[in-house]
């Protein structure tokens, strides 16, 4: 049995290795550095080009629920992402070159792993079954492959990168160490503004984006990642109620709650640099140093990485895919990642995931029914493959892609926190008496509650 594997980004790496623990030979393509993509900056598998962060890993929360759901299933990839962990309070977040070391090393321990650097312009022959994971910065020659034999709808949208700055460029007797509500051990860097700083950084911010705006007129954002800048333009209050919200947090040099907080989070185990959260951009880079060195505290920063815009590629999947992530029309192709609808690096790693299980039952030849969508892998798995709603648009885990609890069980008579609190529940528990049910046994998953 052979597979190709077509991507070594979050998903292709994630379902190579899942095939290749269970005996398959794999071959994992890239096609960097031969040819590199307008984000990615290294031949490195696995590289974060947006953001080091995978988000929340606490419970109840559905992003929390999704990484808990994955280590049942022993997922490659999150193990590793754990492995290469920095400060972040309740989130995950990565040294992303440790995290994309950690995966190239993983992926040459596989004695039936191939990693092949490689520009494919069509899925390679020969194999018994292939999942195209080559993310939303697929390149042309296989884009336009897919347009010309699968589908000639593919939708896109703008994603934007966040700057990344030197530490000890930062004015440390203007910030203070502290996480929202005081939840975590300070592991967020955080710049306070007063309302007149504020007031000049807005009006700074929305003056710069006039030439972007221009240029992207025509653009369309990913609501869950807008540049902040065209966060900007919808009121002067959106980036506070956004991600520039002071709720949680009191400024010690003042004693009182700031007008609006910048939070820098660590980009590396050392410490040595700090992503400005929520700060994806579009804006020139010269634009860049000038207004966000605005910012109380980032007056001589030194950015080690400028923000940046690239287009993202994402097909219709509910009108292509099976229920297996296999495509209607070519049975033996699947597909994973952003480039199905997922949203995020976690997402994209479920996915990867669920596409590498799915072959593996092919091969086998047994039935392998999707994980229920009472679950976040089923209901994500079921937006990606079926989402009635049109136009068709990617999404990150969310409680509102889970069904809901029954009348019976509370309905919208209990709070917000218990309900999320007994989703996690029933989802864990549907979880293992799904493995238990499917006999995953046979992949190397055991019911262990």
């Amino acid at each position: 049995m052979s597979v190709a594997v077509v991507g070594a980004g979050l998903a292709g790496c994630e379902a190579a290795l899942v095939l290749a623990r269970n005996g398959v030979e794999v071959e994992l393509f890239e096609m960097r550095p031969g040819r590199m993509t307008p984000a990615h900056t290294t031949a490195l598998p696995a590289e974060l080009v947006c953001s080091n962060s995978l988000k929340s890993c606490e419970m109840p929360s559905a992003h929390g629920l999704l990484k808990h759901e994955l280590r049942v299933l022993k997922s490659p990839l999150l193990e590793l992402a754990y492995a290469s962990r920095v400060p972040a309070a309740k989130a995950l977040a990565v040294d992303r070159k440790v995290f994309s070391e950690n995966v190239l090393g993983r992926l040459r321990e596989c004695l039936s792993l191939r990693l092949t650097q490689a520009e494919l312009y069509a899925p390679p022959s020969g194999v018994d079954a292939c999942i195209i994971a080559a993310g939303p910065l697929v390149s042309d020659g296989l884009a336009q492959w897919i347009a010309r034999e699968v589908s000639s709808g593919a939708l896109y949208f703008y994603d934007a990168i966040a700057p990344v700055v030197a530490t000890d460029s930062i004015d440390v007797s203007k910030v203070f160490s502290a996480d929202r509500w005081g939840s975590g051990a300070g592991d967020y860097l955080n710049c306070p503004f007063d309302r007149e700083q504020y007031t000049r950084f807005y009006e700074e911010l929305i003056r710069a984006d006039e030439i972007a705006a221009h240029a992207f007129e025509d653009a369309r954002f990913f609501e869950a990642c807008l540049p902040i800048e065209v966060a900007a333009r919808r009121g002067f209050d959106a980036l506070r109620f956004g991600p520039l919200r002071p709720v949680g947090f009191t400024d010690p040099n003042t004693g009182r709650r700031p007008f609006a907080v910048c939070q820098l989070r660590n980009e590396t185990r050392g410490g040595e640099s700090r992503g400005l959260v929520g700060f994806q951009t579009r804006l020139r880079q010269e634009e860049q140093r000038r207004v966000f060195r605005l910012i109380p505290g980032l007056e001589h920063a030194e950015f080690l990485r400028y923000g940046s815009i690239h287009r993202n590629t994402y097909l219709d999947s509910p009108s292509l895919l099976g229920p297996d992530l296999s495509f209607t029309a070519r049975p033996s192709l699947f597909l994973a990642g952003q480039l199905c609808g997922n949203e995020g690096y976690t997402e994209s790693i479920a996915t990867g995931h669920l596409a590498a299980l799915f072959v593996l039952a092919r091969l086998r030849g047994v039935a392998l029914e999707p994980p229920p969508p009472t679950t976040a892998l089923g209901a994500l798995l079921r937006h990606v493959t079926s989402s009635p709603v049109r136009p068709f648009t990617p999404t990150n885990i969310n409680f509102g892609l889970i069904d809901p609890l029954p009348p019976a069980e509370g309905g919208n008579k209990i709070g917000r926190e218990r309900k999320q609190q007994m989703l996690c529940a029933r989802a864990m528990k549907d979880l293992h008496a799904w493995i238990a049910a499917c006999s995953l046994s046979c992949f190397g998953y055991h019911d262990n509650q």
